[in-house]
């Protein structure tokens, strides 16, 4: 059997053209011989649709959809994701076999994933059903991601059942990590159950979520026969020898009968390293929240940082240089070397650059305020009135030429509130807010070197990190060295780490309570927040759901 995977890039909402897309890559697999064709999860929707499976009119929509696409798919066999609806409106996350104009049988999803991102037992019912099915006397299992992850699931139901091919169709967020486990379980499903298994993945960006696609097939002995790019829409096709077998209980597809093939090499992708992986996650994630959501440009504070450079960087690679601004906004206490390291840095980008000295606006607003700030010391008030004012900057941009603002504070600050409320943070997307400051600098090194020279100068890996809000200011003045505050963010945000391990990090109990105590006082400030590509195991965002008003101490 020759088998298909369609690693789609869909969008949530866009029936119609995730359909299109979903008989373009049917066409395409027709046409390479494939007999069937597998989608990712909830193809027809696009994944994940949230609250919308609440609209009763978006659950008819999309059976509707789907209805014409099977009227539209000839020769070949396609596994469609898409959400059904049962009695009494009762909804199943699903995917329909469909052949030949009609749909042959469909499968309902029966492990429902409720944790980090996922929310399925709030909107669907868990499944029942077999899922086993029957091309041309060969049987074959069909499920859908949790599914697979589950150990003894209806995958082991459907290998006993007669099953020699399972196919799961997936949407699984990449978070650093995954990909190697997702390889992992699939290679136990293949060995335990002694069936080929086809693993399909969604690919794109949504919203926070970010789908790396890396679709494969793999084989009976745990072998890896094909595979798919990563960050990328793919179609991988890979021939499987199986057997025709008599089953019981298997919904039979009829179609044409599968005679022999020219002989195909399946791909097997190139494998990213970790920093390439998580350089092609934001990416990706940065260019479909730009382009979904009908933008064309985008609009970058340039400080001279290491920061804004990343973002900036990033920016050119996901959306294009020519649609990508850069604005300096300098102020007394910015210095000639950072005013020069912003301006470089946009000419090695080659990006449309403004420098908007806002030293005037600044001097207004503190002669405004003279008479009540009378006789203090200049403070933080003072400080922040510099970051908001560059916030107005850009926002007038944005709302003049339809620029879409990025924000480019890094998860570091977010985590300890090292940022501003309606200043830095002003913005509609936050390309680094999963990333902490010592992985910026390595993805800044890995940008220089992808692009054989620094294009990020040299000088600004040099400086030591600065907001340059007041004369000789370091971030370290505010924080620990971030070698170690990031160590410590670990395990206390992503890891929900006690104390003992915390101070076992760092062996400075005083300084792990100041940072938890930064992080849990900041969480205000993060809510308010714009969202952002994720790319840890847990994230300021879906996957972090703490009250605002919280008198818990942890320590």
């Amino acid at each position: 059997m020759r088998i298909a995977l369609a690693q789609i890039n869909t969008t949530v909402g866009d029936l119609s053209g995730n359909c299109d897309w979903i008989l373009a890559f049917s066409e395409r697999a027709r046409q390479q011989d494939a007999d069937i064709v597998a989608f990712p999860e909830m193809c027809v929707t696009g994944y994940p649709p949230e609250d919308l499976l609440l609209k009763s009119h978006f659950i008819f929509n999309n059976l509707k959809a789907l209805k014409d696409v099977a009227g539209r798919v000839h020769g070949i066999v396609a596994v469609v994701g898409f959400v059904d609806a049962g009695k009494n409106g009762v909804l199943y996350n699903a995917a329909a076999v469909i052949c030949d104009g009609k749909i042959i049988g469909i499968y309902h999803k029966q492990a429902l994933p409720n944790y980090s991102v996922f929310d399925e037992k709030r909107y669907f019912t868990a499944g029942k059903n077999a899922g086993l099915f029957s091309l041309q006397g060969i049987p074959f299992g069909v499920n859908i991601c949790e599914d697979i992850w589950t150990p003894d699931g209806v995958f082991t139901q459907q290998a006993k059942g007669g099953a020699g091919l399972i196919l799961n169709i997936s949407s699984s967020p990449y978070e650093v990590g995954k990909r190697q486990y997702r390889e992992k379980i699939v290679t136990q499903v293949a060995r335990s159950t002694g069936a080929y298994v086809g693993y399909v993945n969604l690919v794109g960006g949504q919203d926070e979520l970010v789908f790396d696609g890396a679709s494969m097939v793999v084989s009976p002995s745990g072998k890896i026969l094909a595979a798919g790019a990563q960050f990328k829409e793919d179609l991988i096709v890979c021939d499987v020898p199986l057997k025709k077998k008599r089953v019981a209980k298997a919904i039979i597809v009829k179609t044409k009968a599968m005679g022999k093939k020219a002989d195909i090499k399946p791909q097997i992708s190139k494998r990213l390293s970790l920093v390439e992986e998580i350089y092609a996650a934001i990416v990706c994630g940065t260019r479909d929240y730009v382009q979904k959501n009908g933008f064309r440009k985008v609009v970058i504070g340039l400080s001279g940082g290491i920061d804004s450079s990343l973002v900036a960087a990033v920016a050119c690679d996901a959306v294009g240089r020519g649609n990508v601004i850069g604005i300096s906004m300098p102020t007394r206490y910015n210095a000639e070397e950072t005013k020069n390291d912003a301006r470089l840095l946009a000419k090695n980008l080659n990006i449309e650059f403004y420098e908007v000295p806002i030293e005037g606006v600044f001097e207004v607003y503190l002669q405004a305020l003279k008479p009540e700030f009378k006789n203090l010391p200049f403070g933080l008030a003072e400080e922040n009135l510099q970051s908001r004012i560059r916030g107005n900057i850009l926002m007038a941009f944005s709302n003049k030429f339809g620029w879409l603002v990025l924000t480019t504070g890094n998860k570091s600050e977010m985590a300890t509130g090292y940022c501003t409320l309606y200043g830095d943070m002003s913005g509609g997307y936050a390309v680094i807010k999963d990333i902490l400051k010592t992985r910026v600098y390595d993805l800044c090194e890995f940008y220089n070197k992808n692009e054989g020279r620094d294009i990020i100068p040299r000088s600004i890996f040099k400086r030591p990190p600065s907001a340059e809000l007041r004369y000789n200011q370091t971030d370290q003045d505010s924080l620990p060295p971030y070698s170690v505050l990031d160590k410590l963010l670990e395990l206390y945000v992503e890891a929900h780490e006690d104390h003992k391990s915390m101070v076992a990090s760092c062996k400075d109990e005083k300084l792990v309570k100041r940072v938890v105590g930064l992080v849990d006082k900041s969480e205000y400030k993060r809510r308010q927040a714009p969202p952002g590509v994720k790319i840890s195991k847990r994230a300021f965002g879906k996957d972090w759901r703490l009250p605002l008003t919280n008198q818990y101490k942890a320590f």
